[in-house]
């Protein structure tokens, strides 16, 4: 059976490449829809095989009751035609025919409900998460929020990766060929763990999406000023992908979304990756701070490398530890503390090499703004710190 599918779609796409059909349109997406497919994409998760399942079993029901109506119907016309002697009957009603034709389609209803139940049921489960994820749909891009589990405080945008050169525009032809996953890639595609049970939160800043992946039987609605939630359990490695089926604006049809399923230590290894070049991101002594970034991060420095020194109140210990606590360092002109803190000073030793940029920028800001201390000069951004290394 398998291999009669694959001659099959190897004569289509024979046949399509014949007609001199473009060829971008008869490459299959890796991970997505197939040429000229005529069924539901090959199930990854047990509810999307459910979904196929019950998809075709409602096909047959309906083809058998097809069968059946139209094949009494053809034969009564055709055995009891007036041509042949048949005379119309004379009665106005049946109790056992009204009977039959009211129970009959009450069992068929029943006996569609029960598994479809079961499958809906299931697919509203959302308890026991390995990892959840928040998803917000914004026109157009989505944005993803690694909530719970490992990866957890990993956030990104994803966009749509297909070059404006392979796409054109209305009245602009494309200069470049389409590549076999045209509108179906992305920059940062959400990773996942196989055989792990993600929840995904949706929900959206602007107006409708929906989150969509077929393979794994998942369609979720994102909603502004709603939280919706689905999840999904993916069993094969392998890359998968959808796109917002909401109409949501005139670039609906660029927000595609791409779910890479990698193996257990693979997934460590990216969430690893993901986590230091956030830390670098920001940690990047160009980006701007406000006073209450910097104090709240600050804060955080002093208690791990301060604290021990200087006391929580910023008293110091007399007769070995300045006070910051009023401190005419502290207070006054803020590059003489940056110096300080670089290459220190006495027993203050130096850390350059040990805090970031960031890391002194923020510990400095905290000292100037906190216990009895207001600085004129109340705020040091990272790019100061890195000036005065050189």
């Amino acid at each position: 059976m398998r291999h009669a599918k694959r001659y099959k779609s190897f004569m289509l796409s024979a046949a399509l490449l014949a007609t001199g059909m473009p060829a971008w349109a008869v490459v299959d997406s890796q991970g997505g829809p197939a040429v000229r497919q005529l069924n539901l994409q090959t199930p990854a998760t047990q509810i999307a095989e459910q979904i196929y399942s019950l998809h075709n079993l409602m096909l047959v029901i309906c083809l058998a009751i097809f069968v059946a109506v139209f094949g009494v119907m053809f034969y009564s016309i055709l055995k009891h035609r007036k041509s042949l002697g048949h005379k119309a009957a004379t009665f106005h009603e049946s109790t056992s025919v009204e009977i039959a034709w009211t129970v009959v389609p009450f069992i068929i209803v029943i006996l569609m409900a029960l598994p479809a139940t079961k499958t809906v049921v299931a697919m509203k489960d959302t308890s026991n998460a390995d990892i959840t994820i928040k998803v917000t749909g914004m026109q157009w891009k989505w944005g993803y929020d690694y909530l719970k589990g490992e990866g957890e405080g990993i956030s990104f945008l994803s966009t749509l990766a297909t070059p404006r050169t392979q796409i054109g525009a209305p009245g602009v032809e494309p200069t470049e060929a389409r590549g076999d996953n045209y509108l179906l890639e992305v920059d940062n595609q959400v990773v996942v763990p196989v055989n792990k049970k993600v929840r995904m939160i949706t929900t959206a800043n602007d107006v409708i999406h929906s989150w969509t992946i077929p393979a794994f039987g998942v369609k979720q609605d994102a909603i502004p000023g709603f939280v919706r939630d689905t999840w999904f359990k993916a069993d094969k490695i392998g890359v998968y992908r959808g796109q917002c089926v909401e109409l949501c604006g005139k670039e609906h049809a660029f927000m595609p979304i791409v779910v890479n399923v990698v193996s257990e230590d693979d997934y460590k290894k990216w969430v690893d990756v993901k986590k230091k070049e956030m830390a670098a991101k920001a940690d990047d002594p160009a980006k701007v701070w406000t006073v209450d970034e910097l104090k709240q991060r600050g804060e955080k420095v002093y208690a791990a490398n301060c604290v021990a020194c200087h006391q929580a109140t910023g008293k110091g210990v007399p007769g070995a530890f300045p006070a910051l606590d009023g401190s005419a360092v502290v207070t006054g002109e803020k590059g003489a503390q940056i110096g300080i803190l670089l290459n220190g000073k006495n027993a203050m030793p130096a850390w350059k090499s040990t805090l970031s940029d960031t890391e002194i920028a923020a510990v400095i800001t905290y000292t100037r703004n906190s216990w009895s201390n207001k600085a004129a000069e109340n705020i040091v951004q990272p790019a100061e710190v890195l000036a005065a290394r050189k």
